[in-house]
């Protein structure tokens, strides 16, 4: 394809990017509200992002998979046909339960939509290239990520309400439909199919188990307890049979177990994990931080969200553009990684009082490291792999991070949700004593999680003062992963981005993915 067919087709694609990323965004600074309004919980809160992350994370290795078999342009669109008809739903909720499944669905959507892009942009653009695209669609995320939290205050704080943050991104997607039916063609590969649904029933019920395990105990039952053990245990039972199950049975699994035996893809999927964790866990909770401690409303809320995502755009841009002209990538990552855990340790200092300008500081040293980090992982992994697998070897990767996300989220979430209320509860007898708030007042705020502006002065600093404490442990507890995340990278061994698809031969492809080629019936190509 020529660059401007490339750019043609890039411009559906990064439409499709930027409504799956501001699907994300958008909701973060209206969530205080939302949870407010249809009388929910903290774990409400944690599930409304936890459901979408968990059905992106399950159903990303099947889009991948299908990928290889049918038309790309179709699955993206059927990608977007499912986002916009969840997005729907979810804005007529009236309950959080109707919330929540809707965000679940509307999270297959979005899985779909992030993973064929990175699988078209494989399909059309030679790995030296591909960096240079990849600063594209980094500039993307890195809008969305703006755009998201501002538009969301903006239309929460206006007479809409929250509702049309649901509403928003439902056109922005029929633009990208018919933008890409219009602008891409691929050659679609017929084959008989194989669809590893046993495979996949088995994955998705093991990490929902786990995931369900994380955010319920300490709340509704022990850490130490028959349920954690039924949980756990089922969770791990569960993916080894997921694990058998790929190896010895399906005749084209959903995640290769192959794949692994490649060095990097191996280390860039624990990174992968890891990166995920830190960026989701620690940063879906900001907003939150914002309102709920320092009084900001959704719309200032959103603002201080450009300084995390003016660093996220500009490492994407300049790091994306100097892989393309060098063909050197692992420079980037290392660096990006080490920005990574210094801002999340930088960010593990706040508390309700740390000046706003230095919070500010931390979240550009961490969108930094998180620009320099998220899509090279994986344009390191899809260097490595033959075109029969780049749709899977991709989709695991973004698998992988969406599943360490969701972790991140539900964990850290049930950190915060556990400390918050501990400093609560620590702190009323004090106020009791004094007078400052009535038993009636303390036994309202059981109901749901409050309205922290509208609560009496003593409440309220109380609250202000917890929130901003928890939030600061959140960032600290996911520096550790990080810094694993980062030892992994140190541990890649680096090949120079090929120039064209056709660099590929025996000597390159890792022994059993040469096997696979030759069964496809693509030995001769490759080696010509």
């Amino acid at each position: 394809m020529s660059h401007r067919e490339i750019l043609q087709a890039m411009s559906g694609l990064l439409l499709a990017m930027f409504v799956a990323m501001l699907s994300s965004t958008i909701v973060t600074n209206a969530l205080p509200r939302i949870v407010e309004q249809l009388h929910g919980s903290q774990t409400g809160y944690t599930w409304v992002a936890a459901s979408t992350l968990l059905s992106m994370t399950a159903s990303t290795p099947i889009w991948g998979k299908l990928a290889d078999l049918f038309s790309k342009k179709l699955l993206m669109q059927l990608a977007l046909g499912v986002y916009v008809g969840a997005s729907l739903v979810a804005g007529l909720s009236s309950s959080m339960g109707m919330l929540i499944g809707s965000r679940a669905v509307q999270g297959i959507g979005v899985g779909g939509i992030l993973a064929m892009v990175q699988i078209v942009m494989a399909s059309m653009v030679s790995p030296r290239e591909r960096g240079r695209y990849s600063g594209y669609i980094g500039a993307t995320f890195a809008l969305a990520t703006v755009l998201g939290p501002l538009v969301g205050g903006v239309i929460v704080d206006s007479s809409i309400g929250w509702r049309g943050c649901f509403y928003v991104g439902a056109p922005i997607a029929v633009v990208a439909f018919l933008v890409l039916q219009s602008t891409l063609h691929l050659p679609v590969v017929k084959r008989e199919a194989h669809i590893d649904y046993l495979g996949a029933s088995f994955i998705v019920a093991g990490v929902c188990s786990l995931l369900i395990w994380v955010t319920l105990a300490g709340q509704q039952f022990a850490w130490l307890s028959w349920q954690t053990f039924a949980m756990v245990a089922g969770g791990v039972v569960l993916l080894g049979i997921a694990a058998y199950v790929e190896a010895k049975i399906a005749r084209e699994p959903i995640i290769p177990l192959h794949l692994f035996r490649d060095r990097t893809v191996s280390l860039a999927t624990v990174s992968s994990v890891f990166i995920g964790f830190a960026m989701m866990g620690a940063t879906y909770y900001t907003s939150e931080y914002f309102q709920d401690s320092r009084g900001l409303s959704p719309t200032k809320a959103g603002l201080m969200s450009i300084f995390m995502v003016g660093g996220l755009s500009v490492s994407s841009l300049v790091v994306g553009r100097m892989i393309s002209r060098t063909g050197r990538w692992r420079r980037w990552l290392v660096s990006g990684a080490v920005l990574v855990v210094v801002g999340l340790g930088l960010l593990g200092t706040i508390d309700g009082a740390t000046g706003k300008l230095w919070i500010g500081l931390f979240m550009i040293v961490l969108g930094m490291g998180l620009g320099a980090t998220n899509q090279n992982l994986v344009l390191a992994v899809q260097n490595n792999a033959a075109r029969e697998t780049v749709g899977a070897a991709t989709a695991v990767v973004s698998f992988f991070r969406s599943m360490g996300g969701a972790i991140g989220v539900s964990a850290l979430g049930a950190v915060l949700n556990s400390q918050v209320e501990s400093k609560v509860a620590d702190g009323v007898p004090a106020l009791l004593a004094a007078g400052a708030v009535s038993p009636r007042q303390v036994k309202d705020l059981s109901s749901g999680v409050p309205d922290v502006a509208s609560l009496p002065d003593g409440l309220r600093e109380l609250f202000e003062s917890a929130f901003g404490q928890a939030t600061g442990h959140l960032f600290l507890i996911a520096a550790p992963f990080a810094l694993v995340a980062l030892v992994c990278i140190v541990f890649i061994k680096e090949r120079v981005l090929r120039t064209s698809l056709k660099d590929l031969s025996d000597e390159e492809i890792a022994p059993e993915v040469a096997v696979e080629l030759e069964v496809g019936g693509l030995e001769e190509r490759v080696q010509a």
